[in-house]
C-alpha cells in the first residue's frame, strides 16, 4: 500500500484518497463562447506522461480537502505534495514523499 502525504494531515494509506486528475487546469472564463469542440477539449484531453506528472487529490476519508501531488507514473512514486494556490517549483515547498 502506498502512503499519501496530505499537506494538513500527513502521511496516511492510499486508501483514505481520491485521485482527482491532472491539476493546473485552468477553466475558460466565457464557457458560452467555446464551440462544443473546445468544450470538449476542456473536459476531456488530458496530458498522459511517462514520467512527472501533477495531480489533485482529496482526502475523501480524512480531511475532504483538495492538495496537489507530482507523482512518477512508471514508478508511481510521489516525489511532492503541495496545497493548492502554492508554487510546486519553489525551492523548500512540500516534498519528501514516501
Amino acid at each position: 500500500m502506498l502512503k499519501i502525504t496530505c499537506p494538513w494531515c500527513g502521511p496516511r494509506a492510499e486508501s483514505e484518497f481520491s485521485c482527482g486528475g491532472e491539476a493546473h487546469i485552468v477553466r475558460p472564463l466565457d464557457t458560452d463562447a467555446l464551440s462544443d469542440e473546445q468544450w470538449a477539449d476542456y473536459l476531456f484531453m488530458r496530458k498522459n506522461p511517462n514520467g512527472l506528472h501533477r495531480e489533485q487529490w482529496l482526502h475523501s476519508q480524512g480531511c475532504r480537502r483538495w492538495f496537489n501531488a507530482e507523482r512518477d507514473t512508471l514508478s508511481y512514486l510521489f516525489t511532492k505534495f503541495y496545497k493548492p494556490g502554492e508554487d510546486p517549483d519553489r525551492p523548500g515547498s512540500s516534498g519528501g514523499a514516501k
